[in-house]
This record gives C-alpha cells, structure tokens and sequence, in this order.
C-alpha cells in the first residue's frame, strides 16, 4: 500500500548530515522504516529517536543506492541496533 501522505522517518544525524535509519529483518535482510504517525514512532523506537517527514518516494529513493528496496510501515517494535564492536589488531 503506498501512503500519499509523507511518513515520520526515524534518522540518525551528525554535525554534516541526516541519514535514514534502517533495520534488518530476522532473515538478515535490511528494511527502511516509516511512521504514520510521530506518536508510533516515538512507541516503537522512543521518545528520543530523531524523525524526518519523507514521502515514500523520496525514501524508497534514498534507500535503493543501499540495496534496501523493502519499507516496513508502522513496525510495532524495533529493537536497538547492536553495538558496534572494536576491533583489535592481532
């Protein structure tokens, strides 16, 4: 089903930039996320988590140069992402 609407999408940013927060699926493979609401999002991912509103063209745009071509709409749980590990030289 395609919203016509713009969707809250959650983002991670840095001082230079904004960045489209993805997930993966427990087959592995990665899925953008999308919101109808700012109140879903805040339910799903905390009250923290930074949005953007993004139609769903313009995410599906942002997403493809990734390989990530599916978009979950209004997941009910999205767990935090795993930390990243530090890598030691042998």
């Amino acid at each position: 089903m395609e919203h016509s609407q713009p969707l809250f999408v959650p983002v991670r940013t840095t001082s230079s930039c904004m960045a489209v927060v993805t997930a993966r699926l427990p087959d592995g493979g990665r899925v953008g996320l999308a919101f109808t609401s700012a109140e879903a999002l805040a339910a799903a991912m905390g009250r923290a988590q930074p949005w953007t509103r993004l139609s769903i063209a313009a995410e599906r745009a942002l997403l493809a140069p990734l390989g990530v071509a599916r978009i979950q709409v209004d997941p009910v749980l999205v767990a935090a992402p795993a930390p990243v590990k530090a890598r030691h030289a042998a």
